[in-house]
C-alpha cells in the first residue's frame, strides 16, 4: 500500500469520523483541544437536547463553572435592546420612524435626522466607537461626547449598512428618556422579570455579580470585562436564562406576532440589496428556513445565539475563554448534528 493511499484513507476515515459526530461529541472535541471552556444549550424541535457546562468560571482558582453562572454575552445584549424598543413602540411610546433626536436631545447637530429605527438596523450611518474609546469604565456619556467630536456620518442615513455600537447606545438612551426608568431597570420590569431570567443582570457601577465567570484569554490570563456602556452590550447572563428569552419571542410572549415579526425584516439598501440585518439581530435564508442569530464578543467573552425560526432548534454558547473559541467553526460543526 502506498503511502499517498494510505494517507487518503485515514483522511477520508477522519472525515467521515467528524461528520458522524453528535453533539455531545462535538463539545468534548472542542473542550478536549482547549478551545472551549464555557456553557452550551440546545435544542432541536424544541426540546432542549443539550445544556450543560465544561471548565471553570474562575480559572487561576480552579472554581467549576454552573448552569447557574452569569457569564457576558457582550453584543448579544443588542437584540434584548431591540425588544425593549419594540415594547415602548406597541405602547405607543415611540415610533420606529421617529428621528431619535425628539426623545435625545443631546445628539450632534449632524445626527438630528436619523430615525429610531435606522439605529436598530445599522443604516444609521452613525460612526463606531468600539476599538476607538478604550478606557476602563467607559459610560454611555462618554461615547455620546465623543460623537460630539465627530465632523459627521459615515453616510447619508438608510443608504448602507454599518454595524455600530454607538447607535446602541443612542437607543438605550431613548429607553431611559421616554421609560423615566435607567436601562437597567426598564429591562428588569419589562423582560427578566417576567421571563424568570433570574441570572440576567444589566452591569453598572458598583454592580455585584455574584458568582459570575471571570473572562481569560487563550494563554488563561484574566482580560475581564471593564467597561460600563449598556444598549450595545453590559449584560450578563446565562444560557438557560437566554432560552427563556428564545422561547418568550417564539411565542410573542414578550411582543406581539406583528412585532416579532418586524424584528426579522431587513431593509432594502441603496444598491437595492436587502441588509442583512434587521432590529437586533442578523437574519439569513438557508434551504427556505430563516434564521436569526447574534453573536458577541469583547475581552474574554464571547456569546452566540442561533434560532432556527421554522424548526425549534436553537444554539446557545458562552465562553469566558474568549479568543480561543473559534465561533463560526462550533456553529458549522454543530449545526450539522441537527440535520
Amino acid at each position: 500500500m502506498n503511502r499517498f493511499y494510505l494517507f487518503f484513507c485515514l483522511t477520508f476515515f477522519l472525515l467521515l469520523g467528524c461528520q458522524n459526530e453528535n453533539a455531545n461529541q462535538v463539545i468534548n472535541r472542542y473542550y478536549e483541544d482547549g478551545k472551549f471552556n464555557g456553557s452550551v444549550l440546545i435544542s432541536q424541535n424544541n426540546q432542549i437536547i443539550i445544556d450543560t457546562v465544561f471548565g471553570y468560571r474562575d480559572l487561576n482558582n480552579k472554581v467549576l463553572l454552573t448552569k447557574e453562572t452569569p457569564f457576558y454575552i457582550a453584543s448579544l445584549s443588542k437584540t434584548i435592546t431591540a425588544t425593549a424598543i419594540c415594547i415602548l413602540a406597541e405602547k405607543g411610546l415611540i415610533s420606529f420612524n421617529d428621528n431619535a433626536a425628539k426623545f435625545l436631545n443631546d445628539l450632534p447637530a449632524y445626527a438630528k435626522q436619523i430615525t429610531i429605527k435606522q439605529l436598530l438596523n445599522h443604516t444609521s450611518g452613525v460612526k463606531d466607537y468600539e476599538n476607538i474609546l478604550t478606557k476602563q469604565g467607559l459610560t454611555n456619556k462618554d461615547v455620546i461626547h465623543w460623537l460630539h467630536s465627530q465632523d459627521g456620518l459615515e453616510f447619508k442615513p438608510g443608504t448602507k449598512f454599518q454595524y455600530s455600537n454607538s447607535g446602541y447606545i443612542i437607543l438605550a438612551l431613548i429607553i431611559e428618556n421616554v421609560s423615566k426608568a435607567t436601562y437597567a431597570e426598564f429591562l428588569k420590569e419589562k423582560i427578566f422579570n417576567p421571563l424568570k431570567m433570574h441570572q440576567t443582570t444589566v452591569y453598572e457601577a458598583n454592580t455585584i455579580i455574584p458568582n459570575k465567570a471571570i473572562g481569560y484569554d487563550r494563554n488563561k490570563k484574566i482580560d475581564d470585562y471593564s467597561i460600563l456602556t449598556t444598549g450595545d452590550g453590559g449584560i450578563y447572563s446565562t444560557a438557560e436564562d437566554l432560552y427563556k428569552f428564545d422561547k418568550a419571542l417564539r411565542r410573542n410572549q414578550l411582543l406581539s406576532e406583528q412585532s416579532t415579526k418586524l424584528l426579522y425584516q431587513t431593509p432594502v439598501l441603496e444598491d437595492h440589496s436587502n441588509s442583512k440585518y434587521g432590529l437586533g439581530w442578523f437574519i439569513e435564508k438557508s434551504n427556505g428556513i430563516l434564521i436569526a442569530q447574534h453573536t458577541g464578543g469583547l475581552a474574554g467573552f464571547r456569546s452566540l445565539l442561533w434560532r432556527d425560526l421554522k424548526n425549534g432548534n436553537t444554539i446557545i454558547v458562552l465562553t469566558n475563554q474568549g479568543d480561543a473559541f473559534p465561533v463560526f467553526n462550533f456553529l458549522n460543526d454543530i449545526k450539522k448534528t441537527l440535520n
